[in-house]
């Protein structure tokens, strides 16, 4: 079944399925973060983007505008380590779930 962007399913739980992926990736690049011997420049700054990722997303409702400059700074941190990319790529697909920004943002 097809929806458009603005439309949301709410799961058995009440929660949101988009806020679940987001939930769900961001964990999971925050696990492969920390598992990461390497230390790197931005790495806080990484960690503090993805710390207001997953807050956004306990929210209930995340704005748009706001996930995205999320997901450029943690992108712009953590984009040259390769063993990050995967990681990277799902948060970025969970938060494109989310829509394009408004117009004027």
């Amino acid at each position: 079944m097809l929806r458009s962007v603005g439309q949301r399913r709410v799961t058995g739980e009440g929660v949101d399925p988009r806020v679940a992926e987001l939930r769900a990736a961001v964990s999971r690049l925050r696990r492969e973060l920390a598992a990461l011997r390497v230390e790197f420049a931005d790495r806080g700054i990484a960690e503090d983007e993805l710390a207001a990722l997953d807050a956004m997303a306990l929210s209930g409702d995340p704005e748009v505008r706001r996930l995205r400059r999320s997901l450029l700074l943690v992108a712009g941190s953590v984009g040259s380590v390769s063993a990050l990319a995967e990681g990277l790529a799902g948060v970025r697909r969970a938060v494109e779930l989310f829509g394009p920004p408004q117009a004027g943002q």
